[in-house]
């Protein structure tokens, strides 16, 4: 008593001292407080808003050029905005009066950092002006792959050039965490597909920085360089031979046409050839490489379209991820070829979140598999720690079981008793009466033993006609009764078979865990003993150990 009102006394001051400090926190963030903390990064600067001039070596080459002429009765005279992206390849020049700059995608550092998705200008044209603003840019390398401007005032159009660039990252960035997800995969099944998955999403980063102009924000971290057009058109083709077997593979490409397999891996590495040929390609070759790529695509897309619906008409579940992966394709193509304009306007976002969404359903389709792997695993397991015949835990599944309730009693400081079962004259059984009714003695046997004992996981087949049993938590008397009454069970058990001249027994060796002298094998050992002294005292009953130990003569 004098101790309880101890730690009373005490909790009562531990739970005063803490609703003091609590009110005094609450007091203190209630009074207004003073600004005293702050971090001041950086430092003036003399530096001009950043912009490049224009040279002319930076012009060279065949070009395209635009005009935005003036509205009606001329502008205006406030700040007009202009941005130009989806930009593939070159320099971008925009001149309006005396100003002029020049910026490309594979370095932020030659544009202006209001425009982060794209070459930008802020000009201010006097009012009554009807001077136009000039554009040019590269000649793109194909058709309908030329840049998109938008002019308006400088907040929503710099707000929508962010816009862009808030996908463009967030498509790679899911990348990234979908490849840093398959490496956790791969270190749970060490199966390799998940490594090729890690591969193909390293792939797609590198292409969709190149195509965005990530790979030069916020400032070159992939240097591209002039030569933006070729490690497109490289990427683009690495790219391609990842997407397309891919795409083959979850729209089971593979099981509508067995032998496609060496037919993908030729076509993934001609298209991996064709990448490392782009460096020695001049720039028409360049350009009718890019249609090449870009027929091969429809082509590829088409051949999983019909291997997706012939799988999903014969109700192949995987097939459906396929055709939910290959749907943001199919729209695009479709898009292209009815020249839709706001393809035009979001290309890159589009290819961008279409190859996203097929990493993700790749994805899904490899956690599907890993689940698959967990559950054949856990089958094989199973099967490896259960005896065929009679459904219960065989000898390994039971020393791994005994060693795990050892312990717990040792933690605990509970009781643990086994019982140590051998069926009686179970060789005169199979002599008389044939293997095929001795099996079903065994398996009556599991199924009394099933029905006497509380759990699966405390009756064992040890092997033979021995059987191990657990009674964990049970006093020694309280356990020799319920191993009477499995005695019991077992002799009804032999009755219902209704073999003419059966009768089934059962000799039963109880031994109880002793923890300053036994271990496992000590505890079976003694158990099994005790099985025997039934046995020679005349069967059909429970012998326990210690009370054999006792009449044994010194």
């Amino acid at each position: 008593m004098v101790r309880s009102g101890r730690w009373n006394r005490g909790g009562w001051g531990l739970a005063a001292v803490l609703l003091s400090s609590l009110l005094w926190v609450c007091n203190a963030a209630a009074a207004p407080q003073p600004v005293r903390d702050y971090l001041l990064l950086g430092g003036a600067t003399d530096e001009p808003t950043p912009h490049r001039a224009c040279e002319a070596y930076m012009l060279r080459g065949q070009r395209q050029q635009l005009d935005i002429p003036a509205p009606e009765g001329g502008w205006s005279g406030q700040p007009q905005a202009l941005d130009v992206f989806n930009v593939f390849a070159g320099e971008v020049s925009i001149r309006h009066g005396d100003r002029e700059i020049c910026g490309n995608m594979g370095d932020a550092r030659t544009r202006d950092s209001r425009f982060r998705a794209g070459i930008g200008m802020v000009t201010v044209p006097r009012a009554g002006s009807r001077e136009p603003i000039h554009v040019s840019w590269a000649t793109p390398l194909k058709e309908r792959w030329g840049p998109t401007l938008r002019l308006g005032a400088p907040s929503p159009v710099q707000q929508r050039d962010t816009a862009r660039l808030l996908v463009r990252t967030a498509c790679v960035a899911v990348a990234l965490a979908l490849a840093l997800s398959s490496l956790m995969g791969f270190f749970t099944s060490r199966d390799r597909i998940f490594l090729m998955y890690i591969g193909a999403c390293a792939v797609f980063v590198l292409w969709q920085a190149v195509l965005g102009g990530l790979s030069g924000y916020p400032e070159p971290w992939f240097p591209i360089g002039v030569d933006s057009a070729w490690w497109l058109v490289g990427l683009t083709a690495c790219a391609q031979a990842v997407l397309l077997p891919m795409l083959w593979r979850l729209n089971a490409g593979h099981r509508a046409w067995p032998r496609s397999r060496g037919v993908v891996s030729a076509v993934s590495c001609a298209l991996f050839a064709v990448a490392l040929l782009v460096p020695w390609m001049d720039w028409t070759l360049l350009g009718w490489t890019s249609d090449v790529l870009e027929a091969a695509h429809f082509a590829g897309c088409a051949a999983a379209l019909l291997a997706g619906v012939w799988a999903w008409s014969r109700n192949d579940r995987w097939a459906s991820i396929g055709l939910v992966a290959l749907a943001p394709f199919l729209v695009m193509i479709v898009a292209d070829l009815a020249r839709a304009q706001w393809l035009l306007a979001h290309r890159v976002e589009a290819l961008q979140l279409a190859v996203t969404w097929l990493l993700m359903m790749a994805a899904y389709a490899l956690n599907q598999r890993l689940g698959n792997l967990r559950e054949q695993r856990d089958e094989m397991r199973q099967l490896a720690d259960t005896d065929a015949l009679t459904g219960l835990p065989n000898r390994r599944a039971g020393l791994r079981e005994l060693g795990v309730q050892i312990e717990r009693a040792r933690a605990e400081g509970a009781p643990l008793v086994i019982g140590f079962l051998d069926i009686d004259l179970f060789k005169e059984i199979n002599d008389r009466h044939g293997h095929d009714t001795g099996d079903a003695v065994l398996q009556a046997v599991a199924g009394a033993l099933r029905g006497a004992l509380r759990g699966r996981d405390e009756v064992f087949r040890m092997g033979g006609e021995e059987f191990l049993l657990l009674l964990p938590g049970a006093p020694r008397d309280v356990a020799a009764a319920r191993l009477q009454q499995v005695g019991r069970r077992i002799t009804e058990a032999g009755v219902a078979l209704q073999v003419d001249g059966l009768a089934l027994t059962a000799s039963i060796g109880l031994a109880q865990w002793r923890p300053d002298h036994d271990d496992l094998a000590a505890l079976l050992r003694r158990a099994d003993h005790a099985m025997y002294g039934a046995k020679r005292a005349g069967r059909d009953r429970v012998m326990d150990g210690e009370q054999l130990d006792a009449v044994r003569p010194l």
